[in-house]
C-alpha cells in the first residue's frame, strides 16, 4: 500500500543558471494546471492515510495558501503526516507561513543556496541573504520549527572557507535540517551552455564536501545520507521512503513515482499535461533484478547502509555469496565497511559512490 505522495508545482517566477528541473516561467496557466492537478489525484489516489506528502518544484510558494490547502485537503493524512513544502526565500510572509501551517504544512524546505549575495546573483537567485534570515525567523513564528535549507557547494566563485561560512551562518537560524548538494550542471540548464568562470573543480567539490561534514557532526547534526544531515528526530521521512525503496506517487508535470513495482514518469511538457493528465511518458514494471539493484544503490546512500538479511529475505538471496567480490574488493579499499547488519560506504567510498554502486549491477 502506498503511503506517500509527491506533488510537483512547476512554476517559476525566473529559472537559475544551474537548474535543469522541470519548471516554467508561465503563471498564466496556474489555474489551469491546478486542475488538471486535482483531476489527476482524484483518478490515481486510492485514498490511504499518507505517512508523506511533500510539495515540491519549481516553487510552490507562489501557490496561494488557499490553493496549498486545497492541494493537502485532496488527500487523507492524520496527526502522524509529516507535509513538507519547499519554498523560496523571497517569497514567505508571517501570514504565507501561518497559513500553511494552518493547512497541515508542518516542515518548510528553504532553498537557500548559498548566503553569499554575490554568488547569489551569479547563479541567478531572487533573494539575497537578507531574505532567508527572515524568512527563517517568520517561519518559527508561525509556529514552523521543522525547517530544513538547502545549499550548494561547487558554485562559480566559492570558496571552501566561503561554504564553510554558509553553514556557519545556517547554524545560528536555529534550523533541524541542512541537505547539500554538490553542483551539477545538466543539458538544459543556462550555465551548461553558458559555462561560470571560477568554477570549483571536482577536487575542490570533494573538500568542499568532507569539510562539511566534518562541521556539521561536530555541532549536532547527524549525516543519515549522502547529501542531508539532521538534529536527532528530524530526518526527512519522505526522502527515507525513496532511499528505503517504498512505493510512492507523482502528481503533476514531470513528477515521478513507483508503484505497484512500476516505475513512472508524468509528461513534463505543461501544455500536454493539461490536455492528458492521465497517460504517461514512461512507465516501466521492474524485474526482482532491478528491485534488488535500485535497493543495493538506494540504500547505500544511507549512512547506515544496507541490511543483508532483509535483503535475503525479501529477495531470497545470499547476499553476501552473490557479491562476495565486489565486498571483498571495495572493504579491501576501504571504499565499503562491514556493519552489524550488514555495509555501508565510508566517507571516501561515498566521494566515488558511481564507481562502487556501478559494480552491484
Amino acid at each position: 500500500m502506498v503511503k506517500s505522495a509527491y506533488i510537483h508545482i512547476p512554476f517559476c517566477k525566473s529559472k537559475c543558471h544551474y537548474c535543469s528541473f522541470v519548471s516554467y516561467v508561465k503563471p498564466e496557466l496556474k489555474k489551469d494546471y491546478l486542475r488538471a492537478l486535482t483531476k489527476e489525484i482524484n483518478f490515481f489516489y486510492e485514498k490511504e492515510i499518507l505517512k508523506t506528502l511533500y510539495i515540491g518544484g519549481g516553487t510552490p510558494s507562489l501557490l496561494e495558501v488557499s490553493e496549498i490547502s486545497n492541494l493537502i485537503k485532496l488527500f487523507r493524512t492524520d496527526e502522524h503526516t509529516e507535509v513538507t513544502l519547499e519554498v523560496n526565500p523571497e517569497g514567505g510572509s508571517y501570514d504565507f507561513f501561518r497559513g500553511v501551517y494552518d493547512a497541515g504544512v508542518n516542515r518548510i524546505s528553504l532553498g537557500c543556496q548559498s548566503f553569499n549575495d554575490d554568488i547569489l546573483r551569479l547563479i541567478n537567485r531572487r533573494h539575497n541573504a537578507g531574505h532567508v534570515v527572515e524568512a527563517v525567523r517568520l517561519a518559527q513564528d508561525a509556529g514552523l520549527s521543522n525547517i530544513s535549507l538547502d545549499l550548494i557547494y561547487g558554485l562559480p566563485k566559492q570558496t571552501q572557507d566561503g561554504f564553510l561560512h554558509d553553514l556557519e551562518l545556517a547554524l545560528t537560524l536555529g534550523i533541524k535540517h541542512i541537505s547539500l548538494y554538490g553542483l551539477k550542471l545538466d543539458a538544459g540548464c543556462y550555465f551548461y551552455q553558458n559555462l561560470p568562470e571560477a568554477l570549483p573543480d571536482d577536487d575542490m567539490q570533494a573538500d568542499m564536501y568532507l569539510a562539511a561534514v566534518e562541521y556539521l557532526e561536530n555541532r549536532g547534526f547527524y549525516q543519515y545520507e549522502v547529501s542531508n544531515f539532521s538534529q536527532k528526530g528530524y530526518n526527512s521521512a519522505h526522502n527515507t521512503v525513496y532511499w528505503d525503496n517504498k512505493e510512492y506517487y507523482g502528481f503533476g508535470a514531470g513528477a515521478h513515482g513507483y508503484k505497484n513495482g512500476i516505475r513512472y514518469e508524468n509528461v513534463d511538457d505543461i501544455e500536454t499535461y493539461l490536455n492528458d493528465y492521465v497517460t504517461k511518458k514512461d512507465s516501466k514494471l521492474l524485474s526482482e533484478r532491478e528491485k534488488l539493484e535500485e535497493t543495493i544503490f538506494l540504500g547505500l546512500r544511507k549512512t547506515c547502509g544496507i541490511n543483508v538479511s532483509e535483503i535475503n529475505s525479501r529477495f531470497g538471496i545470499d547476499f553476501e555469496q552473490k557479491y562476495k567480490e565486489v565486498l571483498q574488493k571495495y572493504t579491501k579499499l576501504n571504499l565499503l565497511k562491514k556493519t552489524d547488519c550488514g555495509y555501508k560506504l565510508t566517507l571516501q567510498g561515498i566521494l566515488v559512490s558511481n564507481v562502487v554502486l556501478a559494480d552491484f549491477i
